[in-house]
Parts: structure tokens; C-alpha cells; sequence
């Protein structure tokens, strides 16, 4: 849950996990993997979806190679415990490469909506760092000048940045850029934040 209003209005699990769920981030996202695999198969329901046939053809055949090569190379009890380890490596690393850039910034909505600019620029932040961060976020950690520019290199953002922020500086836009363990502590406490009534609720009612 990103607001407390969501968290206010959150039933069964998800209001359990909800009032911890900073807490439990990390080792959710080691079920990102699997749930971004299950989420593939479920868009491929819907037949408004362009290339709907090539794009289950390419699915269900990178999962039948890699199946079948992990399967050919490994005894079966391996081959199960190597694709667990995996996918959950690669669900928590994805959620690494995505929570320091979006996480705890505004979620613009109806009539929130201001323009273009504002509505990129705001709602991500940039990660400082050296080249190591760069190569680690795959150039994400300039996420502004992805979110105004996607269809830019990656190599190219680093270049974009000074002239976006002297240009957000003339505009009076808030430009926000920090560190990479700094974004994820900001992460953290929105998370926290939002779960706030979540634990208020249940302090009410154990006094009840």
C-alpha cells in the first residue's frame, strides 16, 4: 500500500502484511519474480492486446527452453532448487532496480494531474552515484530523464541530466536526487507512513 487511504480500506492479508510492510519489503520482492511470470500469462487473456499471438509464442517458448535446459543439466531436485533461487534473486533484484527511483514519491491521480513536465518530474527520483551505481540500476539512477525521455539511451541520460535540472531550476520544478541507501531509507519510511492506520487499528482494538 502506497497511501493510507488504501491501507484504510485494505481487508484479509494484505491488511496483515500491511501494517509491517516496510518491514517485510525485502523478502516480498523475493516473490516479484514469480508473480511478474504469472501477471505475463494473465495479459496474454486479453484480446485487446496487440500481438497477442507472437507475444504468447515468445512466452511460452523462452519457458520451455529455459525448463528444459535447467532440467538437461541439472539432477530434478537441483533443477527445482536452482529455479528458486533464481527467480527469487531475480524478483528481489528487480525490485532493488526499481523501489530507489519511484517509491515513496507522489502518485498523481484525476485531478492532480499537472502537465507533462511536472507530472514526470515529480513523481521519480535520481540515485547519485558512481559508475558502479550506474552499471548496478542499468542507468535507471537517472529516472528523470527516463521518465521525460524513454526512448533515450540509457548511456545518454547521464549527459541529459544537467540540462534537465537547470531547466526544472528555471521553472521552479523540485528536482529530487539523492543517494542509493538514502532512497531506500525514503522508500522505507513512505511504507511505514502508509501503514500507519494499520497498526493505530489494531493498538485501538487490543484496548477495545
Amino acid at each position: 500500500m502506497w497511501s493510507q487511504d488504501q491501507a484504510r480500506a485494505a481487508t484479509g492479508l494484505p491488511r496483515i502484511i500491511g501494517r509491517r510492510q516496510a518491514f517485510l519489503f525485502f523478502p516480498l520482492l523475493l516473490l516479484e519474480g514469480f508473480n511478474l511470470h504469472v501477471s505475463s500469462a494473465r495479459a496474454l487473456g486479453n484480446r485487446a492486446l496487440k500481438n497477442r499471438a507472437l507475444d504468447g509464442t515468445l512466452l511460452y517458448g523462452h519457458t520451455a527452453a529455459y525448463l528444459t535446459a535447467v532440467f538437461l543439466v541439472l539432477p530434478p531436485g537441483m533443477a527445482i532448487a536452482f529455479l528458486a533461487v533464481h527467480q527469487c534473486l531475480f524478483g528481489l533484484y528487480l525490485g532493488c532496480l526499481f523501489a530507489p527511483n519511484h517509491k515513496g514519491m507522489p502518485i498523481l491521480t484525476g485531478e492532480d494531474r499537472p502537465d507533462f513536465l511536472r507530472r514526470q518530474v515529480l513523481t521519480a527520483r535520481n540515485v547519485r552515484g558512481s559508475w558502479f551505481t550506474e552499471l548496478a540500476l542499468g542507468g535507471l539512477n537517472h529516472q528523470i530523464e527516463h521518465h521525460l525521455f524513454p526512448s533515450m539511451p540509457s548511456s545518454h541520460l547521464r549527459r541529459a541530466r544537467p540540462v534537465v535540472r537547470r531547466y526544472c531550476q528555471d521553472w521552479g520544478v523540485d528536482y529530487r536526487e539523492t543517494g542509493l541507501i538514502a532512497s531506500y531509507r525514503q522508500a522505507l519510511a513512505s511504507l511505514h507512513r502508509a501503514g500507519a492506520p494499520l497498526r493505530r487499528a489494531r493498538i485501538s482494538s487490543a484496548r477495545a
